[in-house]
């Protein structure tokens, strides 16, 4: 138990919230809800600029949201006692369901807090052709 409180200091270690502070990915949640009208899809992403952020739709109807969070520049006199805020690289994909009209896709963010909206749109169901049985 020493060893471990030398590693890991005083507090106790979880394997989960340790593999969730090492990936980018996890630590990007996001929400996606559905309303009438639309996909909302709801990222925080703390301490980024829209600029550090990129939004793109593919033609498979495949939603990307990624970017960087930086490393700060810091004084090497600096005595760092603990580093957990994420760093790297993050990508988020989603694939979307064919109701999405992907030409209307809207991004705003304010705070922090990425909400990307993508319309929904009617879907023709195909039709049925019933098949005359001959004999």
């Amino acid at each position: 138990m020493a060893l471990m409180s030398q590693l890991f200091g005083d507090e106790i270690y979880d394997p989960f919230l340790s593999m969730l502070n090492r990936c980018p990915v996890l630590n990007t949640p996001t929400d996606w809800k559905e309303t009438p009208d639309a996909h909302v899809f709801i990222s925080d992403l703390p301490g980024l600029k829209k600029e550090e952020v990129k939004v793109e739709v593919d033609d498979e109807k495949v939603l990307k949201i990624h970017g960087e969070r930086k490393e700060e520049k810091d004084d090497k006199n600096n005595k760092w006692h603990r580093v957990e805020r994420c760093r790297g690289k993050f990508h988020r994909s989603f694939a979307l369901p064919e109701n999405a009209k992907i030409d209307g896709v809207k991004a705003s963010m304010e705070d922090g807090v990425l909400v990307v909206t993508v319309p929904k749109q009617q879907v023709k169901k195909p039709e049925k052709k019933m098949i005359q049985i001959e004999g």
